[in-house]
């Protein structure tokens, strides 16, 4: 305590430290170390957004260490089951998951769901993007709803896994332009890093996935966006479906999520460990740089949004034919 006082003093006194700083010598540590659970391979959304956590939380003194662990397959359900069956019960495991997991679990009916564990808080809502090699002959999102017009089942399009939003949004836009969403050739991948090779290397037309996923080979030319599913733009040179003359949003959220069988107690250490993670400066400063949107919830309130999210992707994903 008395080292502890000492260093909020010489925060107190020493003004040309900065908020974030500040407040990372201010704050409680939640976890001298702490396990978090990737259920995707290396380089996707949800190892992005565990590995951002790590950057942000431990400077901060939020946590003292992180360990991770990667099971990929399925948009989650390969790794889901390994969670709830291996981390039950521990105070110092977390998993990063979403809306992919969501709609994979209900397509491989998968017989444990993200019912299973306990919702800590949503952070992140990304917009899909929708993508071409440079070399395309389909040059904006006009022609792309042309070519699904003409023939879906002859426009392949790269994505996550069968049934996450990739897929969902790949059905909406069919149905948009008149024919049936189980009609679409899509191409599920594991990860990030193949769906981007599968994209550049002419496997498939097209992809779908998180704008950031894309933006590097974006920025440099290697491919080319045609539109993003957003409200708004998430890149001011990236038209949105919406105003693109498409009446279809969508977004990606992630969030984390704690095992089964853990008490109250350890449930508000997570949420407080969300909820002062989403105060830093720094945090909001790295959410900018990657372009995704902060989209917090915790407690009752992402268990609300969380049940409704079920249903409605439920409900997409019959219509698709794959619920």
């Amino acid at each position: 305590m008395i080292a502890r006082r000492h260093l909020l003093m010489g925060a107190a006194a020493l003004p040309f430290l900065s908020l974030g700083r500040a407040f990372a010598q201010g704050s409680q540590q939640r976890y001298a170390s702490l396990n978090m659970f990737i259920p995707a391979a290396p380089g996707g959304g949800w190892d992005g957004l565990g590995r951002a956590i790590e950057q942000v939380a431990r400077p901060a003194g939020l946590v003292g260490s992180m360990q991770f662990e990667n099971v990929g397959g399925a948009g989650g359900a390969v790794g889901l089951p390994r969670f709830v069956g291996q981390r039950r019960g521990r105070p110092d495991a977390l998993m990063v998951a979403g809306a992919v997991m969501v709609g994979s679990t209900i397509t491989n009916k998968s017989p444990v769901g993200v019912r299973d564990v306990v919702p800590i808080a949503r952070l992140t809502d990304e917009a899909c993007a929708i993508v071409v090699p440079a070399n395309s002959d389909i040059h904006d999102i006009r022609g792309f709803m042309d070519a699904l017009r003409a023939n879906p089942g002859g426009v392949a399009v790269g994505g996550g896994s069968a049934g996450g939003i990739d897929h969902i949004l790949l059905g909406q836009l069919i149905k948009s332009v008149g024919r049936q969403a189980r009609e679409a050739s899509y191409v599920a991948f594991a990860g990030g890093g193949p769906a981007q090779a599968a994209i550049l290397g002419g496997q498939v037309k097209a992809g779908i996935s998180g704008l950031s996923e894309f933006s590097e080979q974006i920025k440099a030319g290697r491919m080319r966006a045609l539109a993003t599913s957003g409200e708004t733009r998430s890149d001011p040179q990236i038209p949105t479906l919406k105003e693109s003359g498409i009446d279809i949003t969508i977004g990606n959220w992630r969030g984390l999520f704690a095992p089964p069988g853990i008490s109250a107690e350890v449930r508000a250490n997570h949420t407080r460990f969300a909820t002062e993670l989403n105060a830093l400066p720094a945090w909001r400063q790295l959410l900018e740089t990657r372009g995704w949107d902060n989209a917090f919830l915790a407690g009752g309130d992402f268990e609300a949004f969380l049940a409704r999210d079920i249903e409605a992707t439920t409900a997409v994903l019959r219509d698709i034919g794959l619920a």
